[in-house]
């Protein structure tokens, strides 16, 4: 659990960096899922589309799980299982997705992700992962210079949906962020991705466990200016602190350090806006994209 490349801030610079990223025989993996699902779809005799209406997906969807290009969520699998008529053969594949869903330097982060009981954290770049929509998601890593292949950009993507589900989690963990006001007008992806995204921190922040707040630009003070961070309390373990920088991030495991952070996560909250501000804020910035 030290050093690992950041995922959060889209990480690192592609080929085979990229490829290392993934666990051996991944690609294998998923073009036999893919396999599966069509032959089981034209005995169907149903096209891509005609199944994506009846499980609630795209055509590219369908598409790209078919290709191998998509990892599909257990969800998909369930649901296909079910209107192919495939008797669990199609669902018992989620087993076997799931071991490669996470790339290997955030299998760390997302254990303890989905092991929290509670979790703060700041950004200052762009929209927190947790609360990113996957339109939002995908544009910052179709931004990654040098580019990265599409079958890279849907893994990646594909995992970062995965860790949002500790947003459902029961028990609910309390979960708090804090947002540079930047991160909301910067608009990454286009002013349609923009407003979606927007909307969805508007929705997250009606969760009765979390708590989104505005940091504004006009502060005067600020305890938040060495960087995005996240401290994590695991329901099982002690308190971690989560750097990055870059290309590069760390889990924090020592305590003097965690103490650290913690005395700042508490002031950049005490600076930020309240939630209840926060959410008007948002609002405000939603009608003006």
């Amino acid at each position: 659990m030290a050093g690992t490349e950041s995922e959060e801030t889209g990480g690192s610079t592609g080929g085979l960096e990229e490829e290392q990223d993934w666990d051996e025989g991944m690609s294998e993996i998923l073009e036999m899922v893919g396999r599966h699902v069509r032959r089981w779809r034209e005995r169907a005799e149903l096209t891509q589309a005609e199944l994506g209406r009846r499980i609630g997906y795209t055509e590219h969807q369908v598409s790209a799980v078919e290709r191998g290009r998509r990892i599909p969520k257990p969800v998909f699998l369930d649901k296909a299982d079910e209107a192919l008529g495939a008797s669990g053969m199609l669902a018992e594949f989620k087993e076997d997705v799931e071991k490669i869903r996470y790339p290997k330097k955030v299998r760390d982060l997302a254990r303890l992700e989905a092991d929290a009981a509670e979790m703060g954290a700041y950004a200052s770049l762009h929209i927190h992962g947790l609360l990113q929509t996957e339109d939002y998601t995908r544009a910052l890593y179709e931004m990654r210079r040098p580019t990265l292949n599409e079958a890279t950009i849907e893994q990646y993507v594909a995992a970062r949906m995965a860790r949002q589900r500790v947003l459902e989690r029961e028990p609910s963990p309390i979960l708090s962020f804090v947002q540079e006001e930047v991160t909301l007008r910067r608009p990454l992806g286009g002013r349609m991705v923009m407003r979606t995204q927007l909307e969805r921190l508007l929705a997250v922040g009606q969760l009765r466990n979390v708590e989104i707040q505005v940091m504004p630009t006009g502060r005067e003070d600020h305890a938040g200016l060495g960087g995005p961070f996240r401290l994590i309390d695991p329901h099982h373990g002690p308190k971690v602190g989560h750097v990055e920088v870059q290309r590069f991030s760390r889990v924090i495991p020592e305590r003097q350090e965690v103490r650290r952070l913690e005395i700042q996560y508490g002031i950049i909250r005490a600076q930020a806006l309240t939630p209840r501000e926060s959410l008007a804020f948002i609002e405000k910035v939603l009608g003006e994209t």
